[in-house]
């Protein structure tokens, strides 16, 4: 069986079978159904369409065995590049980055606890159960079989081992002094042994007594292929603690011993091989890369009865990472965790540096041998969990151990600063003492005595918990994983961001949050020691002259690398307006290493943003996580609690510091502080002055602080500049002396700050932070500022009126404002909340560095493609330096023209000349032109990695008529992702035309498409068309759809029709020009055109958020694809990336997430509006993203999956056949495509004044829109030709013969000028090829959700009779939670027939039990569905009518309003219907509902975010953060204990009582729906007493809704006085609705009028 069949075992029989292997071909339609996590294999065999049990892969022979194992061996991506460090692992001390991006995860996860502290079996066939339920949150490899991991904790089961020790004679354990180690052994028997024997001697050593070693009863047939090969030998090793009698000695004791057993393996060749799940005289952990369904099946110890425990923590792993190991399969020793720590390799470097500090009596002197502490090679998961067990080992509660790591967000919190002021004094004590763990997390816990949940400060995972009569607690990921007996369950609820509950074994109590937070508080005068030892430093006002004069300034400018751009666009926009300039278009300029110019140290770095694996957060909206503050001074010893450690720390509630504010820190006697300036001396030479300097600085620093300074300021300024001693890079002084402090054991010991005149913008700020300084004086900077608020030139301007008048102090606090807030959006774009945790965490990449320069200032950081030498960055440094000082500079400042291009500036990719050449070549359809255009492109300088590579061949040219036309190769373009509102209508439906012409695809952007659009056009005459009149050039069989059409965070436009209608549906994760950034289109550019489409208001602008609320983690991402695919089955889903080191990583997760298409954006991509900080420092090329997708995939036998499409500055043939080369199926044209249409790159498209019509919403300049459909046809076909001649000179017939060939390429030879230390190698590297050709990945079939419920409805023939006959029917089905995405597929097949509101018949379907995620999402008008049960996340998302009722059974054991129904992010993007819920609703309930209306009785944290329009009625408590973001719609909240008003985001909307009366009717009829359809209680109260109720509720309002009848009393007289009643209509809800004569324009509410004549 050749090996070329290979990938049919691997996939699901959704890809064409062609030479199957004989032994499977009778039962061919069996194999593997289950595709990726997608699995099915549930108890219910009414869902079980024939899974093959013929599951290994023993068909292969041993020679393609060892082929697949040659592709496993490929550990990590960069194992081609790996340095070959073989220095032993202890001494290298700083955490790598490349370390760190190759193990990414997120799971399912949960615990299971008896209140009673009964042990039984029970518990544990539940908790296997619950793991079988959660399989959808898990991942499988190439192999689907091999499990991403999963495990169980349990206590440790003494009447099993007792069985066993009886049988082999040994005696039975004595249970207080004997602990048990689950070990993973080498395979290799003689290793085995040896590894052994280190083990016993250890033991021996430290006085244990080894009892035996028991082999774990294991079944390996079930491990899938992958798993096989890297199995480890499992046994159990039994040891006795003689000399200790209490637990915590005993459980440290065998710590110690683990810890030395580790330092002894890592000397050997099998250290690796070697890992302790668990060595405890309390808990044990079964675990390993399963499926869990299997886990069970695999260690049979668990399905004897002999195996009891009083709880059990379980967990599934879902990595997005290549090679899961057996190791990292959770839970870890003491936690299972489902999340993503962002702040990695900072908190692993401060842990590092703590190992001298860290000392406790309990240890006994022994601290040195249980280092290192953490592990740069293990996951972010095992890291936290072994800071966890060092505080519990040396004293601390579990529950105290997670508040310290990861802390909630303590800081204006309505119910804890009143409440409870000590568990704020717990978090102020430690914030200075340990950087947060920052990022999304689930954590369970337990050490045997307690077993505990706590969430992170964001609430980005789920997380329920039940309670039942017979006490027992359940804590999970999801709801519905157990069978439950309803009437039992006595209480209901869920985990909100920062909450903990906890269980004590011994004591049978549940503690919930806050019980668990104030009993850890009140332990020790915390507050107290705050408030005796720190201190904050006080305000101190900015200066309000300048210190130098305009020359000096000038000189000073020149010297530190200053251009008038900067000047200008950046520092003087930030004084005047306090927020950062915005910009648009892309970065289209060389990357720093390849220019020509001069840059400052800082552009060499970009910013690392979130994608998928873990949420950005939302710095405008959900500040409230957010913190700037900072601690200076020395951090001691964290094992001790006592008021020394608190002392004599500063608070700065930011790190932006004025001149005055640094100069009080300098005076301050406790800290000590020490000045070091920064200058280097070129007297003798440039060669070797500046890495000599820097050394002698770090000898400096170090002998600083062993002298007891607690402040070390790193400072520029001095009084006069001299031309021999030019300063250090800034940025490059703070790197060093950190990594030189924390190499040295004293980083701890003191705080770095900046004084420096190289630093402007809000990038700056982030590269010295993110690299070790604590805060900074831009001394130079406010200069400026000064220097600009006194200029003739503003003085004069604010005098006319030009512009906002400001004080010299408040231009300067307008600068530090707009600083403040750009640090927010750079660290929210990693997902981290916390200034004090993104200090040290180096969260940047390195283009164009060279090895020595990283190692000694930013160690840890990746930078693949090498660069500067110490004395090449030291000319540069230079280059700026010597122009204070010639004769000849000019008197201004130099503008070097790297945001907007200027002749004699730098070179930028689009420019006039080239766009000129393209207009003429386009639209005389000449190739002569043409080819003017290409050589330009041929003959401009070095702008992009992929011009320092050219093509070779060893083939011999062949004719040009021998290769594939140019019609099949134009099949492979697309356009890129250009919103409606961001380019104009003519604009966007040109290129949809064009498109659709040549069988590309063009991309709708995230703005929704008008329906007109979809159907081909027959009425043309001459070109125009009475149907889209706006455009000319058009024929007959045009069609103005997109074939793309794009799902991104705002959700705008996106509703069942859209989806239905679309070929290929993209999820919009990141964008090239701004990544970890949400889409943004201002105000004036939302016509009531674009309004319409997406559901809001003209005028008001559009923000999405940074996140996708549906995707916090990649097994969200997984759920959004599945409803994608199951709301259209026929589209393909492809995922839109950004280029950043660890895309393949995230590739590969989102491969297993079942993607059909995986789209990879360089940095360069273009932007209608983004502030210039994003566009020019954040992402990376789209060479070494791709390269890194490309190569993962395949090493991980994924390639096949997905179809690789990259984009990011494409412009030509060239572009096209070196991303084929590298190994993109297809290819993606953004802004030559609208330079193709008539765009003449004027830049201001955020401004809508675009001279020609190309992005602009204003009518008189949208009429001068030159562009045709033709021309862009024209310029596809002559890209496609150039792709031919290049074809044929390298003698290849088609495009699918040098995909993925990068042997083609070779470094052209070219000489840079900065540099000749650049190494291309790992673009050109490779690690084979597909298994198929491109054409038959394009091809391919579109991936399936399997088979799920909503089939089994669509085949019910009374159901599909409805459907089509538009009659009525009723159902009733059961309903589990692996049942997912219910009624999507249903509401598709309707949206598909009958369009988003015509639909005239009923479907009343009710369902009973746990629905999965996305329960009835995308419903349309006409589905009324019932829920009898309780509902997982995202329930209505995107829904667009109908009507929805989730109730709970009747008699329950629990209060229906006290309970949690639902899960979060429900009515995310709804656009229609109602929604009634019986109980209370998860965080972000209504987030960006457009029209839906609801009434629930109950929300978590940022209840109506970004809501613009429909009506939510909350009948209970709310969290925090209500309504941020909201623009436009109505709330009504009852507040009986007057809690509300904190709690509300008073930026946008007011607060009222509901005093019109029409509001009043609004509310009350909704909530009479509510009682008639759920049977509420709370509801029926408020009814019968409705003069006492309505007083206490709160109606929100935003400004666009303040002239509504609902929410303004003044309308009703003027109504009145016509004699018009007016009466609000709680039926159908849709703004259609057939019995309305009229409709209010304010959507709020959709109130309709009966106009009565009043009798009497």
């Amino acid at each position: 069986m050749a090996l070329q069949s290979l990938p049919q075992l691997l996939y699901s029989n959704a890809f064409p079978v062609s030479q199957s292997p004989s032994h499977f071909a009778s039962n061919r339609s069996l194999l593997f159904v289950d595709f990726v996590s997608l699995c099915r294999k549930s108890k219910r065999t009414r869902r079980r369409i024939g899974v093959s049990d013929n599951r290994s892969l023993r068909g292969f022979t041993a020679k393609q065995r060892s082929s697949i194992t040659a592709v496993l061996d490929f550990e990590r991506v960069n194992s081609a590049l790996e340095e070959s460090s073989s220095a032993s692992d202890l001494k290298q001390k700083v955490a790598n980055l490349n370390d760190i991006i190759s193990e990414r995860g997120a799971c399912g996860v949960g615990f299971i606890a008896n209140l009673e502290n009964k042990a039984s079996h029970e518990i544990i066939k539940n908790a296997l159960t619950a793991l079988g339920c959660m399989e959808h949150r898990g991942g499988c490899g190439a192999d689907n079989d091999s499990g991403d991991g999963s495990g169980l904790m349990t206590s440790i089961p003494w009447d099993l081992f007792n069985n066993w020790a009886d049988k082999q004679g040994i005696v039975s354990f004595d249970k207080l002094h004997t602990g048990v180690g689950m070990v993973f052994l080498p395979k290799d028997d003689d290793l085995m042994k040896e590894a052994k024997s280190v083990i016993n001697n250890i033991f021996r050593q430290e006085g244990l007594e080894v009892l035996g070693w028991r082999p774990v009863p294991v079944d390996t047939s079930i491990v899938g292929y992958y798993a096989k090969e890297t199995m480890p030998n499992i046994q159990q090793v039994f040891v006795r603690v003689v000399k200790e009698e209490n637990i915590e000695d005993i459980e440290r004791e065998l710590y110690v011993c683990r810890k030395l057993i580790e330092r002894a393996a890592n000397s050997e060749s099998w250290g690796n091989e070697l890992y302790f799940c668990s060595l405890s005289n309390q808990t044990i952990v079964y675990k390993g890369m399963l499926r869990s369904e299997v886990l069970g099946k695999f260690y049979s110890d668990l399905q004897s009865d002999l195996y009891k425990s009083p709880f059990s923590i379980y967990h599934r792993r879902y990595s997005t990472n290549t090679s899961p190991r057996w190791p990292l399969a959770q839970p870890m020793r003491l936690l299972g965790h489902n999340g993503e720590i962002n702040t990695i390799q900072g908190n692993l470097n401060w842990m590092q540096s703590r190992e001298n500090s860290l000392k406790s009596p309990v240890w006994r002197g022994r601290e040195n041998e249980i280092r290192p502490y953490g592990n740069p090679k293990a996951s972010d998961s095992a890291n936290l969990d072994s800071a966890a067990e060092l505080l519990l080992r040396s004293g601390r509660s579990p529950e105290e151990a997670l508040m310290i790591l990861v802390p909630e967000a303590y800081k204006n919190h309505p119910t804890l600063t009143i409440k409870y002021p000590e568990v704020v004094d717990f978090y102020d004590y430690y914030k200075g003492q340990m950087e947060a763990w920052d990022g999304p997390a689930l954590l369970l816990f337990s050490d045997g005595k307690t077993v505990g949940a706590c969430l992170d400060r964001n609430g980005l995972r789920p997380a329920r918990y039940w309670r039942t009569v017979d006490n027992v607690v359940y804590v999970a990921s999801e709801v519905g994983v157990l069978p439950m007996d309803e009437s039992k369950v006595i209480a209901k609820g869920r985990l909100g961001p920062g909450m903990m509950i906890t269980v004590d074994l011994l004591s049978g109590q549940v503690y919930e949050n806050t019980e668990v937070k104030k009993r850890v508080a009140l332990s020790n005068p915390y507050g107290k020691w705050v408030n005796e030892n720190m201190r904050s430093l006080k305000p101190v006002n900015f200066l309000s002259s300048t210190v130098m004069d305009n020359e000096a300034i000038l000189r000073h400018q020149q010297a530190y690398g200053y251009s008038s751009e900067d000047v200008q666009m950046v520092i003087e926009t930030m004084a005047a307006q306090g927020k950062e300039p915005t910009f648009c278009m892309g970065d289209d300029i060389p990357l720093a290493i390849l220019s020509q110019k001069s840059h400052m140290l800082y552009d060499y770095f970009k910013q690392r943003f979130a994608q998928v694996t873990n949420p950005a957060i939302d710095p405008l909206r959900e500040g409230l996580v957010m913190s700037l503050e900072v601690n200076i001074g020395k951090r001691r010893n964290i094992l001790e609690v006592g008021p020394e450690n608190a002392s004599q720390q500063v608070i700065l509630s930011s790190p932006v510091l004025n001149d005055g504010e640094l100069e009080s820190l300098l005076k301050d006697p406790f800290l000590k502080p020490q000045i070091l300036p920064i200058f280097f001396d070129i007297r003798k030479g440039v060669d070797g002055s500046l890495e000599k300097t820097l050394k002698k600085l770090c000898e400096v620093a170090d002998e600083a602080v062993r002298n007891g300074s607690q402040l070390l300021v790193l400072s520029d300024r001095s009084d006069q500049l001299e031309p021999t001693r030019p300063a250090l890079p800034i940025l490059l002084a703070v790197g060093a002396v950190h990594q030189h402090l924390i190499q040295n054991g004293l980083r701890m010991s003191t705080s770095i700050i900046a004084d420096t005149a190289q630093c402007f913008s809000t990038h700056q700020f982030a590269c010295l932070i993110g690299y070790g300084a604590s805060a900074i004086c831009p001394y130079l900077a406010l200069e400026t500022c000064r220097q600009w608020r006194l200029s003739n030139k503003t003085v004069n301007l604010m005098r006319n009126g030009k512009m906002p008048t400001v004080t010299i102090e408040q231009a300067q606090k307008n600068f530090c404002k707009a600083v403040k807030s750009g640090l927010l959006k750079i660290l929210s774009k990693m997902g981290i909340s916390l200034l004090s945790s993104y200090c040290g965490a180096q969260i940047f990449e390195i283009y164009g560095l060279g090895q020595d320069v990283v190692d000694l200032a930013f160690c840890g950081s990746v930078s693949n493609i090498g660069g500067l030498t110490f004395d090449e960055l030291a000319r540069e440094t230079l280059s700026f330096w010597v122009k204070a000082f010639s004769e000849d500079t000019a008197k201004r400042l130099e503008n070097f023209g790297f945001i907007q291009f200027r002749p004699g500036g730098e070179y930028h990719g689009n420019n006039p000349e080239m766009s000129k050449l393209l207009h003429k070549a386009v639209r005389q359809k000449s190739e002569s032109a043409f080819s003017v255009y290409q050589q330009h492109l041929a003959n401009r300088p070095v702008n992009v990695l992929r011009d320092l590579l050219e093509f070779k061949s060893d083939r011999a040219p062949i004719p040009v008529g021998k290769v594939e036309p140019a019609v099949s190769i134009v099949q492979r373009f697309c356009t890129g992702g250009m919103s409606l509102g961001a380019i104009s209508r003519e604009t966007h439906e040109a290129i949809a035309i064009a498109m659709n012409r040549l069988g590309g695809k063009s991309n709708s952007g995230e703005g929704g498409e008008d329906p007109i659009r979809w159907s081909p056009l027959v009425d043309v005459v001459d070109g125009y068309s009475p149907t889209l009149p706006h455009l000319k050039g058009l024929q007959n069989g045009d069609t103005a759809t997109s074939a793309i059409k794009q799902v991104a965070s705002g959700r705008f436009g996106v509703t069942p029709t859209f989806l239905v209608n679309a070929d290929q549906l993209e999820i919009k994760i990141a964008q090239g020009a701004k990544p970890g950034e949400g889409g943004q289109l201002p105000g004036k550019k939302v016509s009531a055109y674009i309004a319409r489409l997406r559901n809001s208001k003209p005028g008001v602008p559009l923000i999405s958020p940074p996140p996708h609320h549906d995707i916090y983690s990649i097994e969200d991402l997984a759920q959004l694809i599945f409803d994608l695919h199951q709301v259209n089955p026929k589209a393909k889903v492809s995922v839109k990336l950004v280029a950043e080191a660890g895309i393949g990583t995230v590739a590969s997760g989102v491969a297993k997430g079942n993607a059909d298409i995986i789209q990879i954006s360089g940095h360069d991509g273009g932007t209608g509006a983004s502030p210039i900080s994003s566009i020019k420092h954040a992402g990376g090329p789209w060479e070494l993203g791709l390269t890194e997708t490309n190569q993962t995939l395949i090493a991980n036998g994924l390639r096949e999956r997905v179809i690789l499409r990259v984009d990011g500055g494409f412009k030509s043939g060239v572009d096209v056949l070196m991303a084929a080369a590298m190994g993109a199926d297809e290819y993606g044209f953004g802004s030559v495509a609208m330079i193709a249409t008539g765009c003449v790159m004027a830049r201001i498209c955020h401004t809508n004044n675009c001279p020609v019509g190309v992005a602009s919403q204003r009518e008189e300049l949208r009429a001068r829109f030159p562009g045709v459909p033709g021309d862009l046809v024209n310029f596809f076909l002559y890209v496609a030709e150039e792709v031919r001649g290049i074809l044929a000179q390298l003698g290849y017939e088609k495009l699918d013969d040098i995909i993925g060939r990068t042997d083609l390429l070779r470094p052209r030879d070219i000489s840079l000028m900065k540099t000749q230390h650049l190494d291309l190698s790992y673009i050109l590297s490779s690690v084979g090829l597909p298994k198929w050709s491109s054409t038959e990945i394009r091809k391919q079939e579109v991936h399936s959700n399997g088979p799920v419920l909503d089939d089994i409805l669509l085949a019910d023939p009374e159901i599909s009779d409805a459907i089509e006959n538009e009659k009525v029917v009723n159902k009733t089905i059961k309903i589990y939670n692996v049942d997912r995405a219910v009624c999507g597929r249903i509401a598709g097949v309707v949206a598909k027939k009958y369009g988003d509101t015509g639909f005239a018949g009923q479907l009343n379907i009710t369902f009973t039990g746990s629905a999965g995620q996305s329960f009835a999402c995308f419903l349309t008008p006409g589905m009324n569905i019932r829920l009898i049960g309780e509902a997982n996340d995202y329930v209505g998302k995107s829904m667009a009518g109908g009507e929805l009722v989730v109730a709970p059974v009747e008699n329950t054991g629990f209060c229906p309003e006290d309970a949690t129904i639902v899960g979060n992010t429900c009515l995310y993007g709804a656009t229609g219907g109602q929604i009634y819920v019986r109980g209370k609703a998860g965080e972000r309930f209504a987030v960006r509902n457009s029209l839906a209306q609801a009434v629930v009785e109950g929300t978590g944290d940022h209840c109506c975010e970004y809501m613009t329009g429909g009506c939510v009625v909350v009948l209970g408590k709310v969290g925090r953060n209500v309504a941020a973001g909201m623009t436009g719609g109505l709330a009504y909240i009852l507040d009986e204990d007057n809690t509300l008003i904190p709690k509300v985001n008073r930026e946008i909307v007011k607060i009222q009582r509901v005093t019109a009366p029409v509001g009043q009717m609004q509310l009350k009829s909704l909530i009479e729906v509510h009682v008639e359809k759920t049977g509420s209680s709370i509801g029926s109260t408020i009814l019968k007493e409705w003069d006492a109720y309505l007083p206490l509720f709160w109606q929100l309002v935003p400004p666009s809704e303040e002239d509504t009848p609902e929410a303004s009393a003044e309308f009703e007289q003027t109504a009145a006085g016509r004699g018009v009643q007016i009466l609000p209509d709680p039926g159908k809800g849709s703004m259609f609705s057939e019995n309305s004569t009229l409709s209010w324009p304010g959507n709020a509410g959709l109130l309709f009028l009966y106009v009565q004549l009043k009798s009497g």
